[in-house]
């Protein structure tokens, strides 16, 4: 695990100098992005990997309208490290010792996996997720992309028990990057449900034009949610 080293990095992308000059999103010294995904819901993000990190660890940064939203950190098995939400300030990291953890490889071998861990965090302490994903069987193609349809569940559990939120729906899994992709799916918050969309649109690659845009493409301008700001946190496998 790499424990401390999300805050830097994102501190470096937000205070390192021109991050978006000419449009371009740049990415830490020593990471090289692998791809960038424009999406539904306003937002295009960016993967990559970095040299200093573990074998397997690949990063992420999703950007909206206003800019910076996430930074995010994944192992191989596609489980949560660590996560950074610029907006609010907001960082979480993996728990020791996952009751359940998320396992990629046990999804793509077993069409299901099932998981139970906690993240910690300075300003709201320990969450649990509990929840599962399963293969539907359905091979989507989004620009010339095959992709492996999800169908999920997840339940946020604050420290006392108390549920915080939940999230139904569909994503997608790319085996050949070991990544969820975001899709469509109801999260339920104290305050009533409410839908999202975080569908890809298109798929750029390194020497095509857009790879590493710092701009997002559509469904921009919308009223996406009425949810309040703390709720509309992307977890690293997408569910919210």
């Amino acid at each position: 695990m790499i424990r401390g080293q999300l805050s830097p990095v994102a501190l470096a992308i937000l205070c390192g100098g021109p991050a978006m000059a000419a449009d371009t999103f740049a990415l830490p010294q020593g990471c090289d992005a692998f791809v960038t995904i424009q999406s539904r819901s306003c937002s295009v993000e960016h993967h990559f990997t970095c040299a200093g990190d573990p074998e397997g660890v690949k990063r992420r940064v999703s950007l909206g309208e206003e800019g910076l939203t996430y930074v995010g950190t994944t192992d191989r098995e596609s489980q949560w490290l660590a996560s950074f939400y610029p907006l609010i300030g907001h960082g979480e990291e993996l728990a020791d010792a996952p009751a359940d953890p998320a396992s990629l490889s046990e999804l793509l071998e077993k069409g299901v996996d099932r998981y139970d861990f906690e993240t910690t965090s300075d300003e709201v302490g320990t969450t649990r997720y509990v929840g599962e994903d399963r293969l539907t069987g359905q091979i989507v193609t989004i620009d010339d992309v095959a992709l492996q349809q999800t169908a999920y569940e997840i339940t946020a559990y604050g420290a006392d028990g108390t549920e915080l939120w939940s999230s139904a729906g569909n994503e997608f899994v790319n085996a050949d990057w070991r990544t969820f992709i975001g899709g469509t799916g109801t999260v339920t918050v104290p305050d009533g449900p409410f839908d999202k969309n975080d569908s890809p649109v298109e798929f750029i690659y390194p020497g095509e034009t857009g790879f590493l845009s710092a701009n997002t493409k559509f469904d921009c301008g919308a009223v996406l949610s009425s949810a309040p700001p703390v709720t509309q946190k992307e977890i690293s496998n997408d569910h919210l």
